[in-house]
């Protein structure tokens, strides 16, 4: 009796100390789920608490998490006589921080998936990229839905406002054009060529390269940029602007980093020409600036009439002839016949006067 009696006890005790073991399991399996969603949301639905990026040693720029607190007082509550600019997910606001730091501050007020991957797109880029023609994000802030990216401030604004806004490019000399390229082609060539994996801007335009105090030229705005791993599918969701989009992006959707070379030449053209990418004939009708420009810029007796008047007769004729050659390379309908954006920035190499950077003495 007494065996049979030790023998349910012994079975009574196994068993719960299984069930303590499986409860224990239980709660600790319930834990890391609750800890790995809570991470997840911080990202996809904007809680006040801002997510902390995690970095790889081989990370160059670390992006600060910044208090929103600090940001508001630093733009007087976001007030509109700090707007630098408008864009397409929101304003970008001129910001005095601690220790005279002054800053430009995009703030994004949509909730919808697009502007939420493309605040992610741009902080992990832009984490990881380091170069003196690419913007510098300083850091970032989440509070609430409103979510907040820090850059460092360039003076001078973007190009498309000196070459579209009331001054009309006049404080673009041709030296300085030619450098502001040069600038970009270094920038794109860095993001297609050291970057790894390699890096499609998407959205290359004159309102995206942004000037210094001294016109050097900084490409921003990373939040369509794609790299490599998706940029060949033809199944890439159309995205950019109208103007500098690539024909066969445009029409099959076919993204490669010959895209980035089209919008750049119509940057280019933008330089060379002083008009916009497109320019309304009629209330419903529009001319592109290829379509205008091509049959001109292959004429050696026409180009020179259709340069913008701000530049015209300030260059050696030569030198204009071979940035015009480069402009429509770039812009050539079929990706193919379009160079590589490593051959463009050595065809403008030997054009920027040596104290700007490049091998032209004078």
């Amino acid at each position: 009796m007494n065996s049979k009696r030790r023998f349910f006890i012994a079975v009574i005790v196994s068993s719960t100390a299984i069930c303590v073991i499986l409860f224990s399991l239980l709660c600790f399996w319930i834990y890391q789920r609750r800890k790995l969603f809570k991470v997840h949301q911080k990202w996809s639905t904007g809680s006040i608490e801002s997510y902390s990026l995690k970095k790889s040693s081989s990370e160059k720029n670390p992006v600060t998490l910044m208090a929103y607190d600090q940001l508001e007082l630093g733009t007087k509550n976001f007030e509109e006589d700090s707007i630098l600019g408008i864009g397409g997910f929101g304003h970008v606001y001129k910001a005095d921080l601690p220790n005279n730091l002054q800053a430009a501050v995009k703030k994004l007020n949509g909730t919808t998936q697009d502007a939420i991957r493309e605040f992610e797109t741009e902080v992990t880029l832009l984490s990881k990229a380091q170069h003196p023609n690419i913007i510098s994000l300083l850091g970032y802030s989440i509070h609430g839905e409103t979510r907040l990216l820090v850059y460092e401030l360039m003076q001078n604004r973007s190009l498309e406002v000196h070459l579209h806004g009331s001054s009309h490019g006049s404080s673009l000399s041709w030296h300085r054009r030619v450098k502001i390229a040069f600038d970009t082609a270094r920038g794109l060539e860095y993001l297609h060529n050291q970057c790894k994996p390699s890096i499609i801007h998407r959205d290359l335009k004159s309102s995206n390269i942004l000037l210094d105090s001294n016109f050097n030229a900084k490409i921003s705005d990373f939040g369509l940029a794609i790299t490599d791993g998706t940029q060949k599918k033809k199944s890439v969701k159309l995205s950019g602007t109208v103007g500098y989009v690539a024909p066969e992006y445009l029409l099959d959707g076919i993204l490669t980093d010959k895209s980035d070379v089209y919008a750049f030449g119509i940057v280019l053209l933008e330089l060379l020409l002083g008009r916009k990418p497109l320019e309304k004939l009629a209330p419903a009708k529009c001319q592109s600036i290829v379509t205008w420009a091509m049959p001109q810029l292959t004429d050696r007796t026409m180009l020179p009439t259709i340069v913008d008047p701000v530049i015209k007769d300030t260059m050696d004729l030569k030198h204009l002839y071979q940035v015009a050659a480069v402009a429509v390379l770039c812009v050539q309908s079929e990706p193919i016949y379009r160079p590589l954006i490593k051959d463009v920035l050595h065809s403008l190499v030997p054009l920027v006067p040596f104290e700007l950077g490049g091998t032209l003495r004078e």
